[in-house]
């Protein structure tokens, strides 16, 4: 499911700074994956710059959320 919203996102497959993963570091953390990955990944990220969280749960639920980091 990662890789292909991932890939829905960028328009192309990502490679791993575009769309961190934290299965291989933490297992199954859920939907808290997103929010793990994002804390972790975060601080290359430039002024300005856009990203988008994304987050599953049971029973096909999800959450998104696009960011703009301020400074």
């Amino acid at each position: 499911m990662h890789d292909l919203i991932a890939e829905r996102v960028r328009g192309r497959d990502p490679n791993l700074d575009e769309a961190p993963a934290v299965l291989d570091r933490y297992a199954n953390t859920s939907s808290a994956g997103s929010i793990i990955a994002f804390l972790l990944h975060r601080d290359d990220l430039p002024a300005g710059a856009l990203g988008v969280v994304c987050s599953f749960g049971a029973g096909y639920s999800a959450g998104s959320i696009m960011l703009r980091k301020v400074s």
